[in-house]
């Protein structure tokens, strides 16, 4: 091997030139990677959890807990930052961190269980019996601290049947109320005596009047943003008043909510589409940005129009243009074009006013992909492309930096070779592909 800077050069697994990146940038992309896949952790990501677990003792103690509370706090990840601070707490030299590292990034009750699940996941004895191991004393120090950040409602609510309860985690840590309210919260979580949570499926599952719910659960704010967007037809079917449901929209916190879901929202209660674009364009405010030149390409041929999946209300080309409204507002410089028999430049419109461009730039046919990236692609710019990749020609390799972002497969498969290629459709794509290239300066800098 040559080396080049500080980094060795290195191929990927199809031969194409790669570099080696120091533990701690290596670390911080693996864990961008678990942006696409989280949810599937344990299934997909199982090549990128043993990745964590062979970096972290790689990494200096410090820098391990500071990547694992971004992971957290703005990368919006659960589970990838459980594991980190799982991996410190073997390590000698990175356990005094833990307990501060657990309190900052535990931010949900169930993550507490999650933990444990995650600790004794390898404690296994004779016969392939489960064995827990005794739990570190910096794990039960976090622990015990992330206890009393949670009320009686987050517990209720995130008190689920499992192999670890909430009730487990209490007794193991010994966690010290912050006053008698507190404590009588904890003695009724002892018992199994928690009221039931009020959310708005127990509200409505208990058979009581569904306007009346609707109306009490909005004037509490006990209806997330999640809920209410899913909600808005049934809220105007049972005759929550149009007023009440607008300024409910206006007022929700959207700062985890990414825009095909307001897309899809919209197509089930379009009477609300003002108030729906104005909140859409709100969560985007502050996101990651891309900077430079960027050229977006959306496939809108005949096959982006199936189902995302059998269970999935949104189409392919409904998760495209949520992405492309996103990259949108997060690109310096943007030119957007679709393709399908015929390549057609959109102009840059804001919201579901895109979606409406995208859609209706041309028929809806062949998928002429290779054609489309030999006519738009050039040098300086990065391209991202939005397809299902059932396409009729050879794709050529791009030019600069390309993305393909594939939004039928779910073989989550991230490649890094001339097009880095997301498999699976995700709503952090445009926030992992900003990262792993601030990951990628910051390691041609070092």
């Amino acid at each position: 091997m040559v080396r080049l800077n500080k980094f060795l050069r290195a191929f990927t697994h199809e031969g194409a030139p790669s570099r080696q990146l120091a533990p701690e940038q290596a670390l911080q992309r693996t864990l961008l990677s678990c942006l696409l896949w989280e949810d599937q952790f344990y299934e997909d990501g199982v090549s990128v959890a043993e990745r964590i677990k062979a970096l972290v003792p790689q990494v200096a103690p410090r820098e391990a807990a500071q990547l694992a509370v971004r992971a957290r706090e703005e990368m919006k990840l659960r589970h990838a930052p459980l594991l980190v601070a799982r991996e410190m707490a073997r390590l000698p030299e990175h356990r005094a961190l833990v307990a501060e590292t657990l309190a900052r990034i535990i931010q949900r009750p169930d993550e507490m269980t999650e933990l444990l699940a995650i600790y004794w996941a390898d404690s296994l004895g004779p016969q392939q019996q489960r064995r827990r191991q005794p739990v570190s004393a910096q794990v039960k120090k976090g622990l015990a601290k992330a206890f009393t950040k949670f009320d009686a409602y987050q517990l209720a609510k995130y008190d689920r049947e499992g192999p670890v309860r909430l009730r487990d985690v209490l007794f193991l840590v010994h966690a010290k109320p912050r006053d008698a309210a507190q404590e009588a919260v904890w003695k009724q979580l002892a018992a199994s005596e928690l009221p039931s949570p009020n959310t708005w499926e127990v509200a409505l599952s208990k058979g009581a009047d569904k306007r009346a719910s609707f109306e009490r659960l909005l004037a509490e704010k006990r209806l997330g943003a999640l809920a209410l967007l899913r909600n808005l037809r049934l809220m105007r079917e049972v005759g929550v008043p149009r007023a009440t449901i607008a300024a409910a929209i206006e007022t929700m916190r959207t700062d985890r909510i990414l825009p095909y879901r307001f897309i899809t929202a919209a197509r089930h209660a379009p009477d609300f589409e003002p108030e729906l674009e104005q909140a859409m364009l709100g969560a985007i405010k502050g996101y990651a940005r891309l900077p430079g030149r960027t050229r977006l390409l959306i496939d809108v041929s005949g096959s982006m129009f199936a189902k995302l999946s059998a269970q999935s209300e949104m189409t392919r080309a409904e998760a495209a243009c949520g992405l492309a409204i996103l990259a949108r507002e997060v690109c310096d410089e943007v030119e957007i074009f679709t393709f399908s028999d015929k390549i057609v430049k959109v102009p840059p419109r804001r919201g579901f006013a895109l979606r409406d461009a995208i859609l209706g730039s041309q028929p809806h046919s062949g998928t002429y992909l290779g054609r489309a990236v030999g006519e738009i692609d050039r040098k300086g710019d990065r391209l991202i492309v939005f397809t299902d990749e059932q396409s009729h020609d050879a794709v050529p390799s791009p030019k600069a930096r390309g993305t393909m972002v594939n939004v039928a497969s779910y073989q989550h498969g991230v490649g890094y070779g001339p097009w880095t290629r997301v498999d699976g459709f995700s709503e952090a794509v445009i926030a992992w592909i900003a990262a792993q290239e601030e990951t990628l300066r910051g390691a041609t800098l070092h």
